[in-house]
């Protein structure tokens, strides 16, 4: 078993079960199934979200791994993306508990909690109206730098995402939204992978998934050479050399990310 637990939790729990503390947890609820529970609680008036996994079970396990998909079996993953993450100097959310018992992966019970990020705006509500009514282009630049900025910090840290859309880059609005002073998170890491170093398969489907996101929001060809550049960190021309293959698959797998959202669309099970 392996429980760390922080202010408020660490006082709120002392000389209780965790586990069963956790469970009582109330909130808005934004996913309850029978492996997973995700809502919002509040504690002394701060809010915080609650990721509880109940195991998903050897059928789910067996399912996952003959369809090539690596199962998440349960809040270590997340937990250890953002231990990775925060170490690197990426901008996320902050763990204050999380806990994992029991040694069977399909059983296994565990959860964590993480503080509210707020005020903040996820990218793809900020720019959803950008097509008609354009940002300033310096703001325009400054974000994508800094979208460029997280995700090869990211990447650097040996973590990949696994659903790196533009929903899970959170843009702070306690202040002013200005070029020079803008502040992005990234958050929703459950399904992320931690590595010594991520493999440029997986880095290359992040990148994917990042550009299938953004396809509809007006972004010219030079904005997406201007995420590359800062991405790499170097000059445009070595990028586009060096790059080609990548620059290639990045259209066809976004193209087939779109295939496979209106199809789940159209079967009532949106991506």
């Amino acid at each position: 078993m392996r429980l760390i637990l922080s202010e408020p939790f660490k006082s709120l729990w002392a000389g209780h079960d965790a586990f069963a503390e956790v469970e009582r947890l109330q909130g808005q609820v934004y996913r309850e199934l029978e492996a997973r529970r995700t809502l919002r609680t509040e504690v002394d008036g701060r809010g915080y979200f609650v990721k509880i996994h109940r195991g998903i079970g050897w059928g789910e396990i067996l399912k996952n791994l003959l369809t090539a998909r690596a199962p998440v079996l349960g809040a270590a993953q997340e937990w250890r993306a953002l231990r990775r993450l925060t170490e690197a100097g990426v901008p996320t959310m902050r763990a204050v508990a999380f806990g994992e018992r029991g040694g069977n992966p399909a059983r296994q019970h565990s959860f964590l909690i993480t503080e509210e990020l707020a005020p903040t705006v996820s990218l793809e509500d900020f720019c959803l109206d950008w097509p008609s009514r354009p940002p300033a282009p310096r703001l325009k630049h400054a974000l994508i730098a800094e979208v460029a900025r997280l995700t090869a910090g990211m990447h650097g840290a040996g973590v990949n995402h696994r659903d790196c859309y533009l929903c899970h880059f959170l843009l702070h609005t306690d202040r002013p939204i200005e070029p020079d002073s803008l502040r992005l998170s990234l958050i929703d890491l459950h399904r992320a992978q931690s590595r010594a170093r991520t493999p440029r398969r997986w880095r290359d489907k992040d990148l994917a998934a990042l550009y299938f996101s953004a396809l509809d929001i007006g972004l010219t060809r030079r904005d997406e050479l201007r995420f590359l550049r800062g991405y790499f960190c170097q000059p445009l021309r070595r990028v586009l050399r060096e790059e080609a293959r990548l620059i290639a698959r990045l259209e066809a797998q976004a193209g087939r990310l779109l295939a496979r959202f209106r199809r789940k669309a159209a079967e009532g099970n949106p991506l």
